[in-house]
């Protein structure tokens, strides 16, 4: 089943996300079957800069990782795609380092994951919606 954006509140969520100067995928992969490098290589795909977040991996896609969320930008837009436990810690971690915009990828959301954002403070988008699908009718234009 496809999940869509379908309040306009949510859509301005997604495109607030989307207007971030950086992004970063958590849990992204070397594995091009694995849905983390299918996320990271659709922000290449997209001319957007993009950074992967992998603790054991040097270089995915030809592009330095990130060990941790704690060596991102602020001002990052962080899509996730790690198992639920590991969401909730990367949640607490990420409104650590002051990272307040995720995207979590359908399957990431650990439960409770919209108080924790609340109690974070963080702008989360979840419970169903895909970067890949929603993210390129919200992108804005390319010139």
């Amino acid at each position: 089943m496809t999940h869509r954006l379908t309040t306009q509140a949510s859509e301005m969520q997604a495109g607030s996300f989307l207007a971030s100067r950086a992004f970063a995928v958590a849990g992204a992969s070397a594995d091009r079957s694995k849905f983390g490098n299918k996320v990271l290589r659709w922000y290449l795909a997209h001319g957007l800069p993009v950074t992967p977040v992998n603790p054991r991996a040097q270089s995915i896609e030809g592009l330095e990782c990130a060990a941790t969320v704690a060596a991102l930008e602020p001002d990052t837009g962080l899509s996730v795609v790690t198992p639920p436990a590991v969401t909730a810690q990367l949640m607490r971690d990420a409104a650590q380092a002051g990272i307040r915009r995720l995207w979590l990828q359908p399957g990431s959301e650990p439960a409770g994951w919209e108080a924790l954002a609340a109690e974070l403070g963080l702008d989360v988008i979840g419970g169903g919606p895909c970067v890949l699908v929603e993210g390129p009718r919200l992108l804005p234009p390319r010139l």
